[in-house]
């Protein structure tokens, strides 16, 4: 069967007439190799982390999650933030480095060909759908009929999926590349003149993407390490003004709880073996305890806090629920993807959570929960409860 002619325009090696045309070995497979390289360890740190955070905030019953370091899911949202942020130019630039071959024609000759077609188109499409609604969720703008979150985690799958098959397909040009990079420059001869390399070089090319990354990195990284937060030109969110310093994403007035918050017949109940119902001044009557622990948002923020309050752990042994427990948290709120959360028997049994009623040394804000939200060390700030209203144990 005689091949099928192509446009001009679809030809690996003639790219439309308008496209600039830069020297040919900056768009070779060693060129890709190494861009790709950063772009492979970028999305590797951000599948690993976004793995953490979901699980976080959609815990599962076998699978532990570590309350210690405290900080634990700061760092970890905050590097999947930040390198997400960063690996914005280099899949600018790995895409730069291998457009010509995204529109080769004919699209495959053998099923080799094909299934690496298929797994590039997977592969660009999910890393530019992850990356854009990435960066909109961090910025709270959500302009599209679909759930984030759930949307995210799906896209992440065949995003690592489509990676994983794209280098399986690519290991000997990949190996190839690898032995070139590492074979010592050959010697000029004596009296021989060195070829003078005009123009752009591929080193040049790669060191503006790995100085676009850093860039971002550094005017970025600030909400999340305090030292940089001067340098945060770019950073989505900051902590706010105020003694606390602590933003807030759903106030109390967008929760629609400022009436049932204020009420004076409010009263926390916990459901176990002797149900209890817990006044605010029940509350307050028991042992008080203070621990620093942050509030991390999914945004990549992070900002401390000294919270003061009752240890949860006492709170459910008043109740009759055993250690080990699992917890359902439910708040004052009717609607919405914070008004309840789990809690896996390792924060519930952990000295440091904490149902707490002051922030800083004064009673909290309505804003911030008052009368009474939930603070656990290693936890997102999406599942620190906010106005709480009843805590259940899960029966399995």
């Amino acid at each position: 069967m005689p091949e099928l002619p192509s446009p001009a325009w679809l030809r690996a090696d003639t790219p439309p007439s308008w496209w600039p045309r830069p020297p040919r070995r900056l768009r070779d497979a060693a060129s890709a190799v190494s861009v790709g390289r950063w772009v492979g360890i970028a999305f590797t740190v951000c599948f690993v982390t976004g793995v953490f955070s979901h699980v976080h905030q959609h815990p599962v019953t076998w699978l532990p999650l570590p309350t210690r370091p405290v900080w634990i899911y700061e760092v970890t949202q905050g590097m999947h933030v930040v390198v997400g942020l960063a690996a914005i130019p280099l899949l600018l630039a790995k895409l730069w480095t291998v457009y010509p071959r995204l529109f080769a024609w004919p699209t495959a000759r053998t099923l080799v060909q094909l299934l690496e077609r298929v797994s590039i188109a997977v592969l660009v499409a999910g890393a530019i759908f992850e990356l854009a609604t990435g960066l909109l969720n961090i910025l709270q703008w959500y302009p599209w009929p679909f759930g984030f979150v759930q949307a995210h985690w799906w896209v992440a799958w065949l995003t690592v999926g489509a990676l994983l098959v794209h280098v399986a397909v690519k290991a000997p040009v990949i190996a190839a590349s690898w032995r070139t990079h590492r074979a010592p420059t050959p010697a000029v001869p004596p009296g021989a003149a060195a070829t003078a390399d005009t123009g752009v070089s591929r080193r040049t090319v790669l060191l503006a993407a790995g100085t676009a990354a850093a860039a971002v990195t550094v005017v970025t990284a600030g909400q999340t390490v305090p030292w940089l937060s001067r340098v945060a030109a770019l950073a989505p969110r900051l902590p706010g003004p105020g003694a606390s310093g602590l933003p807030i994403n759903r106030t109390a007035h967008a929760a629609d709880v400022e009436q049932t918050a204020t009420d004076p017949a409010w009263v926390l109940q916990v459901a176990g073996r002797t149900p209890r119902s817990f006044s605010l001044e029940d509350l307050a009557a028991l042992a008080q305890r203070t621990a620093v622990l942050p509030i991390a948002c999914v945004e990549g923020w992070t900002a401390p806090g000294r919270w003061t309050g009752v240890r949860l752990r006492e709170v459910l042994d008043l109740a009759g629920i055993a250690t080990g427990s699992d917890l359902r948290l439910v708040s004052l709120e009717l609607r919405g993807n914070s008004r309840m959360s789990l809690l896996p028997a390792t924060f519930a049994d952990d000295p440091l959570t904490l149902l707490a009623l002051q922030l800083d040394g004064a009673p909290l804000s309505l804003d911030h929960g008052y009368p009474c939200r939930l603070i656990a060390p290693g936890r997102p700030g999406v599942a620190q409860t906010k106005w709480l209203a009843r805590i259940e144990q899960v029966i399995a």
